[in-house]
C-alpha cells in the first residue's frame, strides 16, 4: 500500500467512526403550552415547545436533532460536558423514552 492509499484509508476508518450523544432536555409547563429545551444546546437555539408535553417532547428531539447536524456541518464542537447534561458513547447506540 502506498502512502496516499494508507492516507485514504486511515480517513475512510476515521469518517466511520460513530458516537452516540445523550442530551438531557427539560419539558415544563408555560402558560398554555409546554416548553422544552436542551441546556447544553440552548444558546445554539436548541429550545422548542409544544401544545402539549408530548408534542413538545417530539419537537425537541427534532431540534436537538438538527442542531447537531448543523454544527457538524459548521465543523463546530459538539459538547460533551457536563456530564450531568451530555454523556458520550463510543459506539452507535439508539435510545427509547416511555
Amino acid at each position: 500500500m502506498d502512502y496516499n492509499t494508507s492516507k485514504v484509508v486511515k480517513k475512510v476508518v476515521r469518517e466511520e467512526k460513530m458516537k452516540t450523544y445523550l442530551f438531557r432536555v427539560v419539558i415544563e409547563p408555560d402558560e398554555d403550552r409546554w416548553f422544552a429545551y436542551c441546556p447544553v444546546l440552548k444558546e445554539k437555539g436548541g429550545a422548542t415547545w409544544g401544545y402539549t408535553k408530548e408534542e413538545a417532547f417530539k419537537n425537541i428531539r427534532e431540534v436537538v436533532q438538527m442542531t447537531v447536524e448543523s454544527m457538524i456541518e459548521h465543523r463546530e464542537k459538539i459538547p460533551e460536558e457536563p456530564e450531568k447534561e451530555v454523556k458520550v458513547f463510543s459506539e452507535p447506540l439508539v435510545a427509547v423514552t416511555v
